[in-house]
Order: structure tokens, then sequence, then C-alpha cells
């Protein structure tokens, strides 16, 4: 083989392994910081992972919000209708945070029933339910009415 080819070849050789490499971390980045959904039954389940950040959504269970008296610390429920389970939050809740309405909170799983959260969403608005949480909801049962102004979309509405 003359010199030029080889080198080529050695550049061509080099420059996919250099690149398959920077994928591969790449790939490795990404699963590491993808926080996956979870419902109340599928964490009793078992189905979601300890210690790792995860978000978890649901109803605010009424009469369920203990707020600690000096600090901002507060524990509520939220449940699918099927399982309940703690979200315990060290911080500002969402102004729109209420009592039967929907929320998703992200943390950490300490057990099958307790999630330290680090973030907790509310929904924005009278009518808006997050979809995962709305999805979550009708998977277990809950009956979803239709929402004012809602209409079947047609393929003819625009933007």
């Amino acid at each position: 083989m003359k010199a030029h080819r080889r080198n080529k070849l050695i550049a061509i050789i080099s420059g996919l392994i250099l690149l398959s490499g920077a994928v591969a971390l790449i790939l490795y980045a990404l699963t590491e910081n993808i926080n996956h959904f979870y419902a109340p039954t599928e964490v009793k389940e078992g189905n979601a992972p300890l210690n790792k950040t995860i978000r978890v959504g649901g109803l605010v269970v009424p009469g369920s919000i203990e707020r600690s008296g000096e600090r901002l610390y507060v524990e509520f429920k939220i449940t699918d209708n099927q399982s309940q389970m703690v979200i315990s939050f060290d911080n500002i809740l969402p102004d729109m945070f209420k009592e039967g309405q929907g929320v998703i909170a992200e943390g950490q799983l300490v057990d099958q029933n307790k999630l330290v959260a680090t973030k907790v969403l509310a929904k924005h608005d009278e009518t808006y339910m997050p979809p995962e949480v709305e999805a979550s909801l009708q998977k277990y049962g809950h009956p979803m009415q239709p929402r004012d102004g809602d209409k079947p979309k047609q393929s003819s509405d625009k933007y």
C-alpha cells in the first residue's frame, strides 16, 4: 500500500473512532438527564427507580396539605384515583397550587410512598391540565369532563 493511501485510511479510521466516541458520550449524558413521568399507581407497583430524579403527577388530595409553622416545608398527597403518595417540598409553592388541582412534582423517590420534591408545577389556569397528568388520570379511571370552550378539532382548523 502506498504511503498516501495508508495515511488517508488512518485519518478516516481515526475520524470514525473520534466521532463514535463523541456520540457515545452524548448519548450517555442524555440518559442521565431524562426525567421520566410516573403516576402514583406506577410508583406503588415499583416501576419508578429510587434515588433518581423523576416526575410524579396527579391531583392534590383534599385535606392532605400539612404546612410547617416556622418554615416553608409542606407535605401533601397526590392521587390518580387508584393510589396515593406523599410529596414533601421545602420551598415556595406555586400560586395556583390548591387542593383538588393537578400538579407535577419533580424530585427523588425515597421509598414507594414518598417523593422529596425539588420542583412543584401547578396548572396555570382553570382549564389547563398537564397532559401527562390528564393521560394518567384517564388511564386509571378518572372521568375527564369536557372543558368550557373545547370543541372537536377538525383538520380545517387553522392556527
